[in-house]
């Protein structure tokens, strides 16, 4: 007789347990989120004038003592059900922020906005889709005897497309290098276009935070060479942020031309290296600065929304550039399902993250990510809304609030996390049910839906 796989005995002994409708509602709340966090505690309601206790939890009479909540993933390959919430959020957070709602006014859609696009700098020739990969004098060979150019017109989704066209040419050092300060190239450039936009009105920089403020969202992008780049709504606001109106002087055409010197002007230097030297990283020299208009010439509020909340979801290990956790020894490097090119930017960066003098950069830390260590989302404060405001807003619709005047008084401790195979069975059919209901929801509300 055949035997039922691991899975599916071990849903059937959960299926038979006394408190498995109480699991289920834990699974089902978390929306069958794939790693859930095992707690243990209690939480009390007191009323703040008498001590009555108003409400009392705790999870001595859960299924196994404890109480399951979400992990809060963002990446679609750790956990699909976490990531859709986070991609959710991250809509309305960024959307919040170009045509108002979540607190933030509606008339910031009226202001000077721009959808900012900042690439790398070229490393190297990579081999282009749509195009030959020739280069801009025809035939040669490089230093090592390879081909300078590829005459192939590649597919966009074939392999080969941002893989160098000679290894030993591509500078992977400068690559890791500057993934590792990326985060600091981008700091410079929002200073730099606040002194421009400062100096360009006769301002002194000093005082520009009197005047105007620049707002900002910004998700960072791997592209097919593995390198990094940055789409960013970029905004002008008052000096006091979305609240305020941004000064007579603040014209997009202004703000464009601020935003475009500066991605030229602004470099950062790396740490002085006795086996690399000191490198000057700066943007690459492709900027794209396309103006967001309410009047419909320009991209679509909601879809630069969407755009951003779609890939801010996505792993490492899903762009195929690197993985979604850090290599621990060079044999895991070794053994990741990576592109070689991939593969020679982590050696690169594990490598490089060995030398005393770039300790501060964490690039074995970071290898995963080839030395990008800064986040896939970041946002200047007065931009919009905040995940934490976003997830409040959530819990007071289903009801988790407490009470006027009251007092809680919490004691949770951490206790383990993820499912049994049976459990994680379960999980997956409720989250792939939600994912179902949700696309059939979206899907009745489109032109020619179901919808009345």
């Amino acid at each position: 007789m055949r035997q039922l796989p691991e899975a599916d005995r071990d849903a059937i002994r959960l299926a038979q347990d006394p408190k498995f409708p109480r699991l289920l509602e834990q699974i089902t709340a978390t929306g069958g989120c794939s790693h859930p966090i095992h707690l243990s505690g209690s939480t009390t309601t007191l009323d703040g004038t008498t001590g009555e206790i108003l409400h009392h939890y705790a999870t001595r009479n859960e299924p196994g003592e404890r109480l399951l909540v979400r992990c809060r993933n963002r990446r679609a390959t750790v956990c699909p059900a976490c990531s859709r919430l986070h991609a959710g959020d991250t809509y309305h957070l960024v959307r919040a922020g170009l045509i108002g709602g979540k607190n933030v006014p509606d008339t910031v859609r009226h202001r000077p906005r721009l959808f900012v696009t900042l690439t790398a700098p070229s490393f190297g020739p990579v081999h282009r889709s749509g195009e030959p990969c020739r280069p801009r004098r025809d035939g040669g060979t490089c230093q090592h005897g390879r081909p300078v150019g590829c005459g192939t017109i590649h597919a966009p989704d074939a392999p080969v497309v941002g893989q160098p066209l000679c290894t030993d040419c591509y500078d992977y050092t400068a690559h890791a290098l500057w993934h590792a300060h990326a985060s600091k190239l981008w700091d410079r450039f929002v200073i730099d276009v606040r002194r421009r936009l400062a100096s360009s009105v006769g301002l002194v920089q000093s005082r520009f935070a009197r005047h105007a403020r620049l707002s900002f969202a910004r998700v960072a992008e791997y592209q097919k060479r593995a390198a990094v780049h940055v789409h960013a709504v970029v905004r002008l606001d008052g000096p006091n942020g979305s609240d305020d109106e941004p000064p007579a002087w603040g014209t997009t055409a202004l703000l464009a031309h601020a935003v475009r010197a500066s991605a030229r002007r602004v470099l950062v230097h790396t740490p002085y290296s006795p086996a690399v030297g000191e490198l000057e990283l700066r943007w690459g020299a492709q900027v794209d600065t396309r103006v967001l208009r309410t009047d419909g010439d320009g991209p679509d509020d909601d879809a630069v929304a969407a755009y951003v909340a779609k890939y801010v979801t996505k792993g490492a290990s899903e762009t195929g550039a690197g993985t979604d956790h850090p290599p621990t020894t060079r044999a895991d490097i070794e053994s990741a399902s990576v592109s070689d090119h991939v593969r020679t930017l982590m050696r690169t960066c594990w490598r490089l993250g060995g030398l005393p003098e770039y300790e501060p950069l964490r690039l074995r830390a970071w290898t995963h990510t080839l030395g990008y260590r800064g986040h896939i989302l970041t946002k200047s404060r007065a931009y919009s809304t905040t995940y934490a405001a976003l997830r409040a807003e959530r819990a007071h619709h289903v009801g988790h609030v407490d009470l006027p005047d009251a007092i809680t008084e919490r004691d949770w401790r951490y206790i383990g996390s993820g499912h049994t195979p049976g459990a994680a069975l379960i999980a997956a059919g409720i989250a792939e049910d939600i994912a179902q209901n949700r696309a059939a929801a979206l899907e009745s509300l489109r032109p020619g839906g179901d919808a009345v």
